[in-house]
């Protein structure tokens, strides 16, 4: 666990921007996907250059785009370090979590489809590894009925829908926490999970509902009503 009594050293953030968008069928990478006449991506980092007491940013993109033309519309974070990702999402925050500032006691891990998330989730995830969580994600209550099933597709339990919650990103951790997850070698869905199998606690903040993950062609004109009416 983090000293919570330690001067802080600054903030990292690994923005992961490496998927395919082959959900949207927009025939780009996901976060160059134009929503407002801006790349997905642009509105992404907007808001990660808000976050208090930034000191490093990783931008994670397919590798063909590391060194190509096309980045018209993205404004990069000053000192921003472009890296290619692997084919999977573990590996692509391990690539970006390599070229942060190794000064950084807290590092954030957001998702570029989350890209209208609000600066106040940012600040709450913050604040929460700073008092010393382990690790902290922001989410959101589940309003409906959630079902178990097996593989034939019958139901075979009702989860307590009062102890679940949706997990949005930015999940934040202290650096050298998240740095151990990633190098027992071990594979998840998110870093959280990875957290958690490493035998730490993560704690759940609130999200935000604009903080919803641009998926597929009825998410990107959800986002596009969200900024028209901004």
């Amino acid at each position: 666990m983090t000293d919570a009594h330690a001067a802080p050293r600054g903030v990292g953030v690994v923005v992961v921007a490496a998927g395919s968008g082959s959900r949207l069928g927009a025939g780009r990478p996901k976060a160059f996907v134009p929503l407002g006449g801006r790349p997905l991506l642009d509105w992404a980092l907007e808001g990660v250059a808000a976050v208090a007491g930034l000191r490093s940013v990783a931008v994670v993109v397919p590798a063909e785009l590391v060194d190509a033309d096309g980045w018209a519309g993205v404004a990069l974070p000053p000192g921003a370090t472009v890296v290619a990702g692997g084919a999977e999402r573990t590996e692509s925050v391990a690539a970006g979590l390599a070229v942060l500032d190794p000064a950084c006691d807290v590092v954030l891990v957001h998702d570029a489809a989350r890209c209208l998330t609000p600066v106040s989730v940012f600040d709450r995830v913050v604040e929460a590894v700073r008092a010393g969580a382990d690790g902290v994600v922001p989410g959101l209550a589940v309003v409906d009925t959630v079902k178990t099933v097996d593989t034939e597709g019958y139901v075979t339990g009702t989860p307590d829908r009062s102890g679940l919650r949706a997990v949005q990103t930015p999940q934040g951790f202290p650096r050298d926490v998240l740095l151990g997850a990633h190098a027992s070698g071990m594979v998840a869905t998110d870093d959280a999970a990875l957290v958690e199998r490493t035998g730490h606690r993560v704690r759940v903040v609130e999200g935000d509902p604009l903080a919803f993950k641009v998926t597929t062609p009825d998410d990107l004109a959800r986002a596009e009503r969200l900024v028209a009416r901004a």
